[in-house]
């Protein structure tokens, strides 16, 4: 069938699942008589009927069903090359690594990637956990491309995307702490107890989530520094200090020896995504858009989180 176009290939194929001319040009959103014109012009290059016509009943010929077979595998290879061509040409394909801070954006995280999934195949996902020392570095050594996180981060060479989500913030104090039996704290209260900080952290990241000084001045002492959440957790349990931290936090990290207690002054925690400048590729855009989607199904009463 030399000279043979896609489009009377598909032709073809329809009218042998068909076998009806009218519902096969209303498929191919063509006229029956291109459908006979089409059906005519390859029986002619291969020299045999395809199909027995008659007033009543539309039926393929031995010739037609040999060539039926033969093409319908190869039809599919073409349109899966060409899909695949289409999607590589959007850049949603290859691979995507998306990581997260906390585990209610771990959560966020999980549902998006099941859409994104759906929605692009040939791009497979792998989920991280952003680590607590150095956040940054996984992003500029490549590790992974677009990460859910706490902000402020503001850096030269990474891109802030849109914040998704924003949380009430708590102190976690140990059990049996005087804060542990109030209803909720203020950031004045942050200077009666050692505040444990993480470590590897921008400065200005640290002066906005663990500041060295209340909103009055007054100063706020420093407890151990760590590397790891829950190293916080373990030194608030053991009574080494205390820690700000979201107030989702008592949902997913509940322990016996600590207590979140809500601040009534201080701002929310926003999170938000980001990559690196160099990296504002179409499949970080893709999964952008379909995060925020989750975020906004969430906030509405939705399954986002």
């Amino acid at each position: 069938m030399a000279g043979v176009e896609l489009r009377e290939i598909e032709i073809f194929l329809v009218l042998a699942e068909e076998l009806h001319f009218g519902r096969t040009a209303e498929r191919m959103h063509v006229t029956p008589a291109r459908v006979s014109q089409t059906i005519k012009k390859q029986e002619r290059a291969i020299g045999a009927e395809l199909f027995k016509r008659t007033s009543r009943s539309v039926q393929l010929t031995p010739t037609g069903m040999v060539l039926r077979d033969g093409l319908a595998a190869g039809y599919r290879q073409i349109k899966e090359a060409l899909s695949a061509a289409a999607a590589a040409g959007r850049g949603i394909t290859g691979e995507l690594n998306v990581a997260y801070s906390a585990a209610w954006c771990g959560t966020l995280v999980v549902a998006a990637t099941d859409v994104f999934r759906a929605r692009h195949p040939n791009c497979v996902v792998r989920i991280h956990e952003s680590p607590l020392l150095d956040p940054i570095g996984p992003l500029r050594n490549g590790t992974h491309d677009v990460q859910l996180v706490e902000l402020p981060i503001d850096e030269p060479d990474i891109v802030n995307g849109p914040v998704i989500f924003s949380e009430p913030r708590a102190l976690v104090v140990p059990v049996g702490h005087p804060f542990a039996e109030r209803d909720a704290v203020s950031l004045e209260d942050l200077s009666e107890a050692p505040m444990i900080t993480p470590s590897g952290q921008p400065q200005y990241f640290l002066d906005h989530h663990y500041p060295r000084r209340t909103p009055k001045g007054r100063p706020i002492p420093r407890g151990p520094s760590t590397t790891a959440w829950q190293e916080v957790l373990a030194l608030v349990g053991a009574g080494k200090g205390i820690s700000p931290t979201c107030a989702r936090a008592a949902q997913y990290y509940s322990r016996p020896d600590v207590v979140y207690v809500p601040f009534s002054d201080a701002p929310l925690v926003e999170y938000g995504l980001l990559w690196m400048a160099t990296n504002s590729t179409p499949k970080v855009q893709a999964f952008t858009e379909i995060l925020l989607e989750k975020a906004d199904a969430s906030a509405m009463g939705g399954t986002g989180q």
